[in-house]
């Protein structure tokens, strides 16, 4: 079984979700699914309901969230940091296929992952 996605406000990109579609991804945004302008928490939590890795450059908020999940021994369904402005959208796609390729479901359930690491 491969990751699903679910892509967060501060990273939603046409051209990436796009993209990631087009090489067999299955990925959702906050827009598709209309909840612009959730919080943190509850976009957390939605992602997790629908069993699909959250990814995010809103890095510090996020990460305050899987220390209390953890701290609580709650699960999540996985969380992938993307710095900001560092990667253009070509090299996002490129390191999310090999994340996708490298870890299933069960691995990154409770963990998170940096892309830059891939």
């Amino acid at each position: 079984m491969q990751i699903k996605l679910f892509i967060d406000e501060d990273m939603m990109s046409r051209s990436l979700i796009k993209g990631l579609r087009a090489r067999g991804i299955d990925v959702i945004s906050v827009l598709d699914e209309q909840r612009i302008g959730f919080d943190d928490a509850s976009q957390l939590k939605y992602s997790t309901q629908l069993n699909r890795v959250l990814c995010t450059s809103n890095i510090r908020d996020f990460y305050q969230l899987h220390v209390e999940y953890i701290e609580q021994d709650r699960k999540h369904a996985g969380i992938i940091f993307v710095p900001q402005k560092r990667f253009s959208v070509g090299e996002q796609i490129k390191r999310l296929l090999v994340l996708i390729a490298t870890k299933s479901p069960d691995q990154m359930q409770s963990n998170v992952e940096f892309l830059s690491a891939w």
